[in-house]
């Protein structure tokens, strides 16, 4: 399997990490595999938006992201 190697807010790896501990996921590299393979196919099956449907630019993500945050995209 390839390796990618990101970096994220602190703010998500806290959420991972608890979501971890909770026994929701393995460990670490199960839980962002996952998450990452959720929001892929949510996307496929909301497709991107119209150009002028949003501000997005037609990317199918959320300008504001998810609880106010820039760097988070709902899925």
């Amino acid at each position: 399997m390839p390796k990618v190697e990101i970096t994220i807010p602190e703010h998500l790896e806290m959420q991972i990490a608890q979501m971890v501990e909770r026994g929701e996921f393995v460990n670490r590299e199960e839980a962002i595999e996952d998450l990452l393979s959720t929001g892929i196919k949510a996307y496929k099956t909301s497709g991107p938006m119209d150009e002028d449907e949003g501000a997005t630019g037609g990317t199918g993500l959320e300008d504001d992201g998810m609880m106010g945050h820039d760097d988070e995209y709902v899925f």
